[in-house]
């Protein structure tokens, strides 16, 4: 079972809290209420610049569908937020995402396009849904209640928690990706909290912004 974030920043100086001036944001935005970091855009895509890109952990509290409702280039309509890794650019990365709808299910995706960096050149090319060696339903995904979503990727693959209960193991072939980590969203509002590892990187001095509309 992998530790709750809480005990794993206490033990672990490499896992640093990721503020909102330190998250490049390339899709969406997101505020600072009450001490909190708050998104309520159809789509939001981050990452934390200088994280490995290996590990991340996402503490949130859901809200609710968002006001507007955006479908993703495809056309479909989904309501869901994750974490991604190794994610140098939109067409090369991992996804965790932890979806609401039009399903309850944890999904994990890898999308690669060698050579390409941005949804003008990719588009929703690329993708492949992985296949867990072990799983588990998540919980499903109701407004006002928290969760800890974590991901890490090590020698045996990739394993992911929901509340520090694995949900989804089993082999990643990432082959050549590299890059941070950082989260996705589509048409959920919701406070948050992100944790990765690696050296600190001001987004300001590290953001890109990539056109990433999927």
């Amino acid at each position: 079972m992998t530790l709750p974030l809480a005990v794993l920043l206490a033990a672990a100086t490499a896992w640093r809290t990721v503020g909102r001036d330190a998250l490049c944001v390339t899709l969406g935005k997101v505020e600072e209420k009450g001490g909190k970091v708050v998104n309520s855009s159809p789509k939001l895509r981050a990452v934390a610049p200088g994280s490995s890109g290996r590990r991340a952990a996402l503490r949130f509290e859901l809200q609710g569908p968002t006001e507007v409702v955006e479908p993703l280039a495809s056309g479909a309509v989904r309501r869901q937020l994750g974490l991604k890794l190794l994610a140098d650019d939109g067409c090369n990365l991992l996804y965790v995402m932890w979806r609401a709808a039009p399903a309850s299910e944890l999904v994990v995706t890898l999308k690669r396009n060698p050579g390409q960096r941005t949804h003008a050149h990719c588009g929703t090319r690329g993708y492949q849904t992985l296949r867990p060696r072990s799983s588990a339903p998540p919980p499903a995904l109701v407004a006002g209640q928290g969760h800890l979503l974590e991901a890490e990727l090590g020698a045996a693959g990739l394993l992911v928690t929901i509340d520090g209960a694995p949900v989804w193991q089993g082999p990643v072939e990432t082959g050549d990706l590299s890059g941070p980590a950082g989260l996705r969203s589509d048409n959920l509002r919701f406070t948050f909290s992100l944790a990765v590892d690696g050296e600190s990187a001001p987004a300001k001095d590290h953001c890109t912004r990539l056109d990433e509309s999927d």
